[in-house]
C-alpha cells in the first residue's frame, strides 16, 4: 500500500490522496477500499463498518479511505469528511463493540489545508494474527448459511463458510505455537552468545506476529551498520552505544564493543530481535561483615526495559517492515548461568553469583531501601504490544513497559514499579540519579511529560 501511495501512510499529504483521482492503478483491490463519507450511525452502518475492517483483517490487511468516491472501483471524486473527535470515537466504539475479537486498526487523519476540520480518514488495518474476526453487529439482511466472518476477495467482501472458519481458527492456533517457538529460539540464541557472563542482565526478545523480511546484502548492510553505530539505545542520553556491527546467520549483530561485558543486540531478518543489557549493581551486607547480597535499582531495570522496547520495535518495523503486533518477553537474571537455557553450561571456575534483589537507593546516604521481599535468580514477563506505538515513542511504549515491568518484578515481591502507570503516565522522580535527567529530556521531546 505504501508503494502505491509513495510514502508511509502516516506521512501522506492531502495532495497525495487527492492525486489518486482517476488513477486506475489505485482501483479498489483486496487491500484497498474507498468510502464517499462516514458510515451511518444506524444498525446497517455499524454492520458495514465492522464487516469492512474485519474483512481486511481476515485476509491480507489493507486501507479504507473515507472521503473518496469511486466509479467502478477507481477513485473518482474527493468528498472530504469531518475529522472531529466525535466521528473518530464512534468509529472506535463501533469496531470495538461489533467485532470479536476486536479488529486492530489505526486511524490516520489527513486534513485539507484549505478547509479546516475536514479531509480524509485512512483506517489502516493490518493482517491480523487473531483472525478470524467475527462481525457481531445486528444483521440487517436475513441469511441462513452465513457465519458472520467476512474476508476480502478481490475488490469485494465474501463471507467465510464453516470450512473456511475452521481453517482460519486452525491457522491462528498454529501461528501462535510457531510464534512461541520463535520467541524461545531468538531468546536462546542471544543467551548462549553471552553464556559466560556471571553478572546481572536484562534480556528482551521480540517476535512480530506478522513477520517482515529485511534484505541483507553489501549495500544494505553498510546502511544498517552506519545506523547501528549511530544508534542511541539509551533514551535521552544523546550518545552512541554500539561500537561494533556485523552480519550473523540471518541477522545483524551489534555490540557495545568487542569485549564480553557490554550490550549486545541480535536483529533478525524476519523482524524478530533480542538485546541483552548488563545492569549496574550494588552490594549490601545483611548478616554481618561479608557482602552477601547484590541489588539493582528499580529505576535501572525499568529504564533499560523501556529503552530496549523502543530499539527492538524500531528494528522490526523500520528495517524488516513487520507490522501490527508483536510478542515480547523480558527476563531478569542475576547471572546468565541462571537462565534455563544456560543451566547445562558452566564455565571453568564458575562461581554462583550473589542473591539479587531489586530495590531503591537513598541517594543522600547511598543506603539500600528495601523494596523486594525476596531475592530471585530468574524472572520473566510477557506481553503483546503494538509495534507502531513502541517504534514511534508514543504513550503505547510506556504502557507496554509498565505491563512488562510490573509482571517481571512480581517475582521479587513488588506488586508494581510505581514508575510508569498502567495507562502510560511517567513518574520520572522515581528513576535513578543516573538516568532521571535523560529520561526527562526524552519524555519532554515526545510530549510524554503531562503526569510526571
Amino acid at each position: 500500500m505504501e508503494d502505491l501511495f509513495g510514502a508511509r501512510l502516516d506521512d501522506l499529504s492531502y495532495q497525495d490522496i487527492k492525486g489518486l483521482v482517476g488513477n486506475h492503478e489505485a482501483a479498489e483491490a483486496e487491500d484497498l477500499d474507498y468510502k464517499r463519507g462516514h458510515y451511518e450511525s444506524d444498525d446497517k452502518g455499524k454492520e458495514e463498518l465492522a464487516k469492512d475492517v474485519a474483512a481486511l483483517a481476515n485476509h491480507r490487511g489493507g486501507v479504507l479511505v473515507l472521503g473518496m468516491a469511486e466509479a467502478k472501483g477507481v477513485p473518482s471524486l474527493v468528498c472530504d469528511v469531518d475529522l472531529d473527535d466525535h466521528h473518530l470515537r464512534r468509529i472506535r466504539q463501533v469496531i470495538a463493540n461489533n467485532t470479536a475479537p476486536p479488529v486492530p486498526y489505526e486511524p490516520i487523519c489527513i486534513p485539507n489545508p484549505d478547509a479546516a476540520g475536514t479531509g480524509f480518514i485512512l483506517l489502516a488495518v493490518p493482517r491480523s494474527p487473531q483472525a478470524p474476526h467475527a462481525v457481531t453487529a445486528t444483521p440487517t439482511k436475513a441469511s441462513r448459511d452465513v457465519l458472520r466472518y467476512p474476508r476480502r476477495s478481490g475488490s469485494q467482501t465474501e463471507w467465510l463458510t464453516e470450512t473456511g472458519v475452521a481453517t482460519a481458527y486452525r491457522a491462528r492456533y498454529t501461528a501462535a505455537v510457531a510464534r512461541d517457538e520463535r520467541l524461545a529460539e531468538v531468546e536462546s540464541d542471544i543467551v548462549m552468545a553471552v553464556v559466560e557472563r556471571t553478572t546481572p542482565h536484562l534480556i528482551i526478545a521480540l517476535v512480530p506476529e506478522v513477520p517482515g523480511d529485511m534484505v541483507v546484502n553489501a549495500s544494505t548492510f553498510e546502511r544498517y551498520r552506519v545506523e547501528l553505530l549511530g544508534a542511541e539505545l539509551y533514551l535521552g542520553q544523546g550518545h552512541r552505544l554500539f561500537g561494533y556491527a556485523t552480519v550473523g546467520a540471518r541477522r545483524l549483530i551489534a555490540q557495545e564493543g568487542r569485549g564480553d561485558q557490554g550490550a549486545r543486540a541480535e536483529l533478525h531478518r524476519d523482524g524478530s530481535a533480542a538485546v541483552v543489557l548488563p545492569l549496574h549493581t550494588r552490594q549490601s551486607k545483611i548478616r554481618g561483615d561479608e557482602v552477601d547480597l547484590q541489588f539493582v535499582e528499580l529505576g535501572e531495570v525499568v529504564y533499560k526495559l523501556l529503552c530496549a522496547l523502543a530499539f527492538l520495535a524500531g528494528h522490526a518495523r523500520d528495517r524488516a517492515a513487520a507490522g501490527g503486533t508483536a510478542v515480547v518477553r523480558a527476563v531478569l537474571v542475576n547471572g546468565i548461568g541462571s537462565h534455563p537455557d544456560a543451566s547445562m553450561h558452566r564455565v571453568a571456575e564458575y562461581r554462583d553469583p550473589l542473591p539479587m534483589t531489586v530495590d531503591r537507593l537513598h541517594s543522600g546516604v547511598g543506603r539500600r531501601l528495601e523494596t523486594s521481599t525476596q531475592p530471585c535468580e530468574y524472572a520473566y514477563s510477557e506481553a503483546t504490544v503494538l509495534l507502531d506505538d513502541m517504534a514511534d515513542h508514543g504513550r503505547g511504549l510506556l504502557q507496554a513497559a509498565a505491563v512488562l515491568a510490573d509482571e517481571l518484578l512480581h517475582a521479587y515481591g513488588i506488586p508494581e514499579t510505581g514508575l510508569i502507570t498502567a495507562d502510560g503516565q511517567l513518574r520520572t522522580a522515581g528513576f535513578t540519579d543516573h538516568n532521571r535527567g535523560a529520561l526527562t529530556a526524552w519524555a519532554r521531546e515526545h510530549n510524554l511529560m503531562d503526569a510526571t
